[in-house]
């Protein structure tokens, strides 16, 4: 299982000096960046590809809270994937040093094309990358549908 290791800066701690919620999501972007650049899916192949990821949603789940003065651990894993690989899931979990498991986190996202801004699906050597990567044991096969499943529509003024 990929993890890297994040030290919480006082920049990363809120009014309850814990962790704030947003410092989480940015752990998790950090974290797939990384991973992605250490996995040949750096900034240089998106740009040839004219990719972007974006995300649909990010379900966080709390455990206990983490302090400054002692790193953790943030890890990644891939839940779904589409046939084209136009939509993702990834699973990722928060530990403290010792092991324990904080907060985890469902994110769900697709690419799109930089020029038509459109959800594009992924070229063969980057989708077989992508297929490579640590699975969790429940892992699926994602559809279009499976992208609505909430049936969380935006609601106008």
């Amino acid at each position: 299982m990929y993890t890297k290791q994040f030290e919480i800066r006082w920049s990363d701690v809120d009014a309850n000096r814990h962790l704030r919620n947003s410092a989480y999501i940015d752990y998790m972007s950090h974290t797939r960046m990384a991973f992605m650049m250490e996995n040949g899916l750096d900034q240089k192949q998106l740009v040839k590809h004219n990719l972007g990821p974006v995300a649909f949603y990010e379900h966080m789940y709390y455990f206990k809270e983490a302090f400054p003065g002692k790193p953790v651990k943030v890890s990644l894993q891939l839940k779904g994937l589409s046939e084209d690989g136009m939509y993702f899931k990834f699973l990722h979990n928060f530990y403290d040093m010792e092991g324990n498991n904080f907060a985890s986190c469902e994110m769900m996202g697709g690419w799109i094309d930089l020029n038509e801004r459109k959800l594009t699906g992924l070229p063969k050597e980057i989708y077989a990358k992508f297929d490579a990567f640590e699975k969790t044991d429940d892992f699926e096969v994602i559809t279009k549908e499976d992208t609505r499943k909430n049936n969380v529509r935006p609601k106008n003024l």
